[in-house]
């Protein structure tokens, strides 16, 4: 999702990481916890950031980790050329790099090589770093 936010490029993503009160209410400006008064912390700090990206939690020096990991993947995210992004769609809908390539009319080398350029490996592989952060964040 932070990811999706990031590509559309108008908005200032804050994370909170951490336990919320449950039932949640019908709002979400009127729910409570830990996660969400430092989600509401975050969207501030990253109304400050170049990435507009922040992400604060329970244990700092974690969700500090994980804001790099996602400023890195951020950066990822909005350098993509759109060919780029055509073969990462493909790719992560399910299509083998061969049946992206004939949908695309092109070799599967040149969807080899869009995906390289679009650094979807190295994406593919900082998700679980993110997601790791993120939870111990949490506390």
């Amino acid at each position: 999702m932070v990811l999706d936010l990031v590509r559309e490029g108008v908005w200032s993503i804050g994370i909170g990481a951490g336990p919320v009160q449950t039932p949640l209410p019908g709002s979400t400006r009127a729910a409570a916890g830990p996660a969400f008064l430092s989600a509401r912390r975050a969207v501030d700090a990253a109304k400050q950031r170049p990435s507009r990206l922040a992400v604060r939690g329970a244990v700092a020096a974690d969700a500090g980790d994980a804001q790099a990991v996602l400023s890195a993947l951020a950066v990822v995210v909005e350098r993509r050329s759109p060919q780029a992004w055509e073969a990462v769609g493909l790719v992560e809908s399910g299509r083998t790099q061969a049946e992206a390539a004939a949908e695309l009319g092109i070799s599967r080398q040149a969807v080899g090589q869009r995906l390289a350029v679009g650094l979807w490996e190295l994406e593919r592989d900082l998700r679980p770093t993110a997601a790791r952060l993120l939870a111990r964040a949490a506390g």
